[in-house]
């Protein structure tokens, strides 16, 4: 048996000098989720799915851990002039490698990356610039979209085929003003178009090509009766993609969103839509041709009872190349029912169904072949813990 000596500071000490540690640490909130799915896709084959975010045909017919997010954050103090605080979002599982941000092991190869990746990992800042200027500098979301990363977040389990074609995280700087109650805008510079973290686009020089962004969105006053907290937004962002849109090589991509989400007179009843347009120009180092590819979605979310929604949304996506979505057009309708019946608990039921026009995509033999098709139906069940 060993012994040991421990040197604990006098009481008068520790209450003289406040612990620094402690401090910082009691400001510090703890959140995440567990993300869980099951999974049935209709008929025979699954080589071939529907080529939306997330999805794949690892997913198919069986459960599912997706992912499991760990957020610390210290928000800044919006009564200080001079505030500051950080925010970190960790990811662990299968969704993590999707992301690719390739932080941690460097190499960019899915096996390597280990089921984790750093999501979102920046210090916050606080200026007394008119009505305050909010900054982040680090790792941080894209700054366009109608959905996120975080399904629970989303109204539907299943990502678009607008998400699909977007950015998802930046390294960089990102600076947000609030004008007036009414009309806020975001604006930041990036290493690239993202998601590799530390990433660097040495595309055609030695010199690096920097990404912009920039975003507005409005927001209806309370004078405005029932569509009171609608909102409208748009953001634009230009820069060098390593796995551009259409042909998995480097080239400059410009990427644009407009969106809104409209509250109705039906109480319950909230409506939305949103557009997103992608352009890879002739710059890609894999292709010596420009191209593009976009998404229009329309949406829809009832809330029947105290703890049932519907969701529903209707899509429609188009594309210079037929890999993109696996067909030059496509055309897909998700309906998601949610009922809340444990606390923190996100429980839902979705079916969704993915048509191409061209071609016989789906399914796990070659196109023309028995057991393809060009449609595809899967239906799904969502269970997620909050914390």
């Amino acid at each position: 048996m060993g012994a040991g000596l421990i040197t604990v500071p006098t009481l008068a000490n520790a209450e003289e000098t406040p612990n620094s540690l402690l401090t910082a640490v009691s400001s510090t909130t703890l959140g995440g989720y567990v993300d869980t799915s099951a999974q049935w896709n209709f008929g025979t084959g699954d080589a071939n799915v529907p080529n939306y975010a997330f999805g794949g045909s690892s997913k198919a017919d069986g459960f599912n851990l997706n992912v499991v997010k760990l957020s610390l954050e210290k928000p800044v103090d919006t009564e200080e002039a001079w505030g500051a605080g950080y925010k970190t979002d960790l990811l662990f599982g299968p969704d993590a490698n999707s992301l690719a941000t390739q932080s941690f092991f460097g190499n960019g190869s899915t096996a390597s990356q280990g089921d984790f990746a750093i999501k979102q990992a920046y210090v916050a800042l606080r200026a007394p610039l008119g009505n305050s200027l909010d900054v982040k500098m680090g790792v941080f979301d894209t700054i366009l979209g109608y959905e996120v990363f975080e399904s629970i977040n989303n109204p539907n389990f299943t990502r678009s085929y607008g998400y699909t074609i977007e950015p998802t995280t930046h390294t960089g700087i990102l600076g947000s003003y609030k004008f007036a109650d009414f009309i806020s805008a975001s604006f930041g510079v990036a290493n690239t178009y993202g998601p590799t973290i530390n990433g660097r686009s040495f595309y055609d020089t030695a010199e690096s090509y920097k990404t912009y962004l920039g975003s507005l969105a409005l927001t209806a006053p309370e004078s405005w009766g029932f569509l009171a907290g609608s909102t409208l937004s748009g953001a634009i962002i230009n820069g060098f993609n390593s796995a551009a849109v259409a042909y998995g090589g480097p080239a400059n991509q410009t990427s644009v969103y407009v969106g809104a989400v409209v509250n109705t007179p039906v109480k319950g009843l909230k409506v939305g839509g949103s557009y997103d347009y992608a352009n890879v120009d002739d710059q890609s180092l894999t292709a010596g041709e420009s191209t593009y590819a976009n998404a229009t979605a329309l949406y829809a979310s009832m809330q029947l009872t105290e703890k049932l929604t519907f969701h529903v949304r209707g899509e429609y996506a188009s594309s210079g190349s037929a890999s993109t979505f696996m067909a030059d057009k496509v055309y897909a309708a998700t309906g998601t029912l949610q009922y809340d019946l444990w606390k923190n608990v996100v429980s839902r039921v979705e079916f969704r169904w993915d048509h191409a026009d061209s071609g016989t995509p789906y399914g796990g033999t070659a196109a023309g072949e028995p057991g393809n098709n060009a449609d595809s139906y899967i239906l799904m069940a969502n269970i997620a813990y909050k914390f």
